[in-house]
């Protein structure tokens, strides 16, 4: 494991921290400042404890549960069973990235001091991190309100040494097994703290953060497989001059614009179409070529807004009840996932919309009536070979899938505990669909580089040389073995390797190489 170190404090934390626990294994301490709070917060709650009035989360039930009085004497049982009864998660094991992301979030939120838990169930927390340990969780349990509840029962039910979890080896043993290898103690939970691990909107936030990095990625790739379709496709660069975009003002837009305009700097294939095909001159492009800065810039303004809301939950404490500074113990709605939840709907709904754009200038490529001169499916011998069709009919299947999850989680709501939690947030199942999403679009983009690399080829054969950062891409995705114009072949691994170059970053790197950092 990477032993980069992220120490937690009381004042949140960043999307790169997120980042950096989750996929890169960075090591987890908690600062100075974070141990004073939390032991100053656990005074206030061991102070309510010992009073005879009741207290949600400390000497009361749960949720519709909240009526019932409980004496010391239960209290340890109370927080254990919470624990238990809240672990009923089903379905698929979720992935890695995702549990740590949730663990450390929840973890930035106790360190906050507003839980009331004990410095050491925090630690505990940051040693199964670092250990590797990673908590079962299932994919269906959590309503995105009152957290996630289900995803996070699970990762304290680790904490206390029960149910399964996956070593730092990827095998799934018993979770006191694993912590006993690790030299760590499970933790006997008190007043408070079986229900401080389980309220938080941590595993959406977590899924968030990861997605706008992965987007960002691929709206950065788009805007260079949108510029290579339009220079395979003879089309014009007038439209991204910056004057034009000044006029509509949307930040987004401009970016993308510029972007794709220093892609094509210096090629000879874009507004040479009359030259090419001795057609009359083509006074406009089709909408999926000239409008991809507008469609493209839109969404980059949504990513804008999602690290806005991200930013806002990573600086939060999410719990119910809290404890204020000023000694107070306060029930609260924060835990309600309704600001995660609407951006990674509206996350789900741009990458389709990309997606769509995308696949239509794919289609354009293949179809010889439309690409301006170049072989039908820029096959070798259209009717021996077959050359891309298929590999278009995959993508159409992949933005189909994409408008699937496009359609919004959180206009759904399904009353939950006894009509008490009569209005949940479903910003889990939103960020489930939009890891999906952010997978597929991946995929779409990936076959429009396959698409455009093979036609821009097939024009510098014809004697008109690209743009050397067109050029410096196909040489990359070349030498990443993704072979280029030629006879039919097995094309699923071709468009693996595309697949793994634009997600890794490898295209964006090898333009960058010839025009410096794109935005």
């Amino acid at each position: 494991m990477d032993m980069h170190t992220v120490v937690v404090g009381t004042s949140g934390t960043t999307a790169q921290d997120v980042i950096a626990v989750a996929r890169q294994g960075a090591r987890v301490e908690l600062s100075a400042a974070a141990v004073e709070a939390l032991a100053a917060a656990r005074e206030i709650v061991d102070a309510l404890a010992a009073k005879p009035e009741p207290v949600y989360g400390v000497s009361t039930g749960f949720g519709a549960l909240a009526s019932r009085h409980i004496g010391p004497e239960l209290r340890a049982q109370l927080q254990r069973n919470i624990v238990r009864s809240h672990a009923a998660g089903m379905g698929p094991h979720v992935e890695r990235e995702v549990v740590r992301a949730l663990m450390f979030l929840r973890l930035k939120t106790l360190a906050s001091g507003h839980t009331g838990v004990r410095p050491e169930v925090a630690q505990t927390m940051a040693d199964v991190l670092n250990a590797g340990i990673t908590p079962v969780v299932h994919e269906y349990g959590s309503l995105g309100c009152s957290g996630d509840l289900a995803p996070l029962s699970h990762c304290a039910l680790t904490l206390m040494g029960e149910g399964d979890a996956e070593g730092p080896d990827g095998t799934v043993r018993p979770a006191g097994e694993l912590l006993a290898a690790h030299g760590i103690t499970p933790v006997e939970l008190r007043e408070k703290e079986g229900l401080a691990l389980l309220n938080g909107t941590d595993g959406m936030l977590g899924m968030l953060v990861m997605a706008l990095a992965d987007l960002e990625n691929l709206y950065t790739s788009a805007d260079i497989t949108a510029a290579l379709s339009l220079e395979a496709l003879l089309g014009t660069d007038k439209v991204l001059a910056p004057e034009l975009h000044a006029i509509r003002p949307h930040p987004g837009q401009g970016i993308s614009a510029d972007n794709m305009l220093r892609v094509l700097a210096g090629s000879g294939l874009t507004g040479r179409h009359s030259e090419v095909t001795g057609d009359a001159p083509r006074v406009q492009d089709a909408y999926s070529v000239r409008c991809a800065p507008q469609v493209n810039g839109a969404g980059r303004d949504t990513l804008a807004h999602g690290r806005l809301v991200a930013d806002r939950e990573l600086a939060s404490a999410v719990d119910n009840p809290v404890v204020l500074p000023d000694g107070r113990v306060e029930s609260n709605g924060n835990f309600h996932g309704a600001p995660v939840a609407y951006v990674l709907d509206f996350l789900a709904i741009v990458a389709a919309d990309l997606g769509s754009i995308t696949e239509r200038r794919t289609d354009r490529l293949l179809d010889k009536n439309r690409s301006h001169g170049l072989p039908p499916f820029l096959a070798g011998d259209a009717g021996v070979d077959s050359g891309l069709m298929i590999a278009q009919y995959t993508q159409a299947a992949l933005v189909s899938e994409l408008k699937r999850l496009a359609v919004p989680a959180s206009v759904d709501s399904i009353p939950s505990s006894a009509m008490q939690e009569d209005h949940v947030s479903m910003g889990w199942s939103a960020a489930r669909k939009l890891r999906t999403a952010v997978t597929g679009l991946a995929r779409i983009v990936a076959v429009e580089l396959y698409a455009a690399t093979r036609a821009v080829e097939l024009r510098a054969d014809r004697g008109l040389a690209p743009a050397p950062a067109s050029r410096a891409a196909i040489d990359a995705l070349r030498a990443a073995g993704v072979q280029g114009p030629g006879p039919d072949r097995f094309l699923a691994p071709d468009l693996a390797a595309a697949d793994a170059f634009v997600r890794e970053g490898k295209l964006v790197a090898a333009v960058e190489a010839v025009t410096g950092p794109l935005a």
